[in-house]
This record gives structure tokens, sequence and C-alpha cells, in this order.
């Protein structure tokens, strides 16, 4: 691909059914993987967070060194994000007490904070803009904050609103079909409807992670968080592999 074609692409997927697929498989995957690290390796939250972070900081510059999009090097990156975000929101939920309920309202306000700034500074928030080091930036760093509020938002409807893992995926499931349908037979801005559904297939990710390895008594199926993982990160594999993906054509 010559240089001038690829200054008409940006650095991350085109938004087609196979990435929200893929997407909600690494949002669940974002899930018993930290459990794993942080319950099952007995590690606790904080080193998991820290250990997570570290991981996001290496695959971040790692994807936006990459000329161009690959998408093992951006799924992983969305790996790292769904990892932090677990044990980040878990740490504060529970480790410093604020609860699920306060610590998805400070998440709601850093994401709404990061998008007002990146708009602000670029002029736009739409994905097919990500194509510069700053939009990158702004990109990933949106991207970890909406993993985290997915966390807090996924535990505080399963567990202090009452409605279980299944209740839980229901209603985030149900609210996706309606931004489809709004996708396909209304006007409202598709920059709007992405963030909207991408901010939501991680609740629906979380509850899905912690239906797979809680146990029975908390209303899950309590399976292995080692095989849930690794039989997601298969998935995710065997989806990158069988439908390649494309560079989302950049916004003029």
């Amino acid at each position: 691909m010559n240089d001038q074609a690829n200054q008409t692409l940006s650095k991350v997927p085109e938004v087609t059914l196979i990435f929200w697929i893929i997407k909600i498989a690494a949002t669940t995957l974002g899930e018993t993987g930290g459990d794993t690290l942080s319950m099952s390796m007995d590690l606790g939250y904080l080193l998991s967070t820290g250990i997570f972070a570290a991981l996001f900081a290496v695959a971040v510059i790692v994807q936006i060194g990459a000329k161009k999009f690959r998408p093992v090097i951006y799924w992983f990156t969305i790996i790292a994000t769904t990892t932090v975000g677990t044990t980040l929101a878990d740490f504060a939920d529970r480790s410093l007490g604020i609860g699920y309920a306060g610590g998805t309202t400070m998440l709601l306000i850093l994401l709404g904070l990061s998008l007002f700034l990146w708009h602000r500074t670029l002029g736009t928030i739409s994905v097919e803009s990500v194509s510069t080091p700053k939009a990158e930036i702004f990109y990933w760093v949106t991207i970890m904050f909406s993993q985290t509020l997915g966390t807090a938002l996924g535990d505080w409807t399963a567990d202090s609103a009452g409605m279980g893992y299944l209740g839980s995926a229901a209603l985030f499931g149900g609210v996706l079909a309606l931004l489809a349908l709004a996708y396909w037979k209304t006007m409202v801005s598709r920059t709007l409807l992405f963030w909207v559904a991408f901010i939501l297939t991680r609740p629906l990710g979380a509850v899905l992670g912690d239906f797979l390895d809680k146990p029975h008594d908390h209303g899950g199926l309590a399976l292995s968080r080692f095989s849930a993982t690794a039989v997601l990160l298969l998935l995710m594999g065997a989806c990158t592999a069988l439908f390649p993906q494309r560079a989302a054509q950049k916004a003029h």
C-alpha cells in the first residue's frame, strides 16, 4: 500500500458485525482474565491493576508505533483495557469502598471529560479519524475509562440492583439491540451510536464473565477462570483469522 493510500486509513478496524462479536468476547475475557489474576491467583486488586496497567501502557505504545492497522496489536490492546478496567473497577468499588454507584458515577464523569477534551482538541470523536498519535492517545484513554465504567455498571446492575447476571445480560443485550435498530432505521449520529454501543458492550461482557466463573450460590456456573479465559482467547483468535478486518476509512 502506498503512502497516499495509508493516509486514507485510520489505525482502528472498520466497524462491522465481526467487530462487535470480537469486542464482546474481549470484554468477557477481560472479566475472567482480571478475576484470574486478582482472585484465582490471589494477587489482589491493586497488584493486578498495576500489572495490567503496565501491559496496557506497552500495548498502547506498540499500537501507536505501528505504521498501519494491525488486528493482533489492536485486539491485544483492547484486551489490556478490559483486564485493567476489571481490576481497577473492583479496586475502587471494594478496596476503596466507593461502591458500585459511586464508582459508576465517577467513571462516567471521567469518560465524559475525556470525550469532551478529545472533541475540543481535534474537532471530532469519530473513530474513523484515529490516524494520528494524538487521536490515538485520546482514543485509548477514552476506551480505558469506558471499559472500567462498564465493569462498575455491570456489577451495579447485577449485585446492587439485584438483577443477577442473566437479568443484567438481558438488559444490556436489549439496549444494544435497540441501538442496532436505531442505526438501521434512524438518522441518529453514527458516532454517538458507536460510543454508546461500545460502552454498553463492556457491562454485557462483565456480567457474562461473572456468570461463567462465579459460584453457583452467587448465580454463576462456577467454571474455571483459566479455562474460560483460554476459550475466549481462542474464540477471538479464530474470529480474527477467519474474518480478516480492514482498517476504517479515515474521516475527511
